[in-house]
């Protein structure tokens, strides 16, 4: 009788180095709105009165969200390269591209069309969800994703 797994196992060196990889990328994004916080940070009378600080609160969700979504966008990804058998850099480039255009691309598209927002935001917005995506895969792909390697 065959089993059926749910949550396909993936090398927890590649969730670990994918969501860092994820992390540092979503960071170059939200590095202005940290930027901002540890200035507030600086100006603040201590330390002390800064940690109470509603800027410090809403910057550790922030952070820790970042860190949740880029360690499940990490297994997702790896679980993907696994089912798929992708071995090569050439197909997890293909399926980073899959992946960007099914959850980036009508978001982007939107941004343009309808909200009619500046290019530049939209670029960066762009290029940041590429490195999330094909990048990811590129990386995950070199790393190497599958418990047992044999299989």
């Amino acid at each position: 009788m065959a089993t059926l797994h749910y949550l396909p196992p993936v090398k927890p060196s590649a969730i670990a180095l994918g969501t860092a990889f994820n992390h540092a990328v979503s960071l170059a994004v939200l590095g202005p709105i940290f930027g901002e916080t540890y200035r507030r940070a600086q100006a603040a009378n201590s330390k002390e009165e800064f940690f109470k600080s509603k800027e410090a609160a809403t910057a550790a969700a922030t952070w820790g969200s970042s860190i949740a979504g880029s360690a499940v966008q990490a297994y997702g990804v790896g679980a993907l390269i696994n089912a798929t058998g992708t071995l090569s850099y050439k197909g997890a480039a293909y399926l980073g591209s899959l992946i960007f255009f099914a959850s980036s691309a009508p978001t982007l598209l939107a941004q343009v069309l309808t909200e009619k927002r500046p290019l530049d935001t939209v670029v960066v917005g762009a290029v940041s969800k590429v490195l999330e995506t094909v990048g990811l895969s590129l990386f995950l792909t070199y790393w190497g994703t599958r418990t047992n390697p044999f299989n």
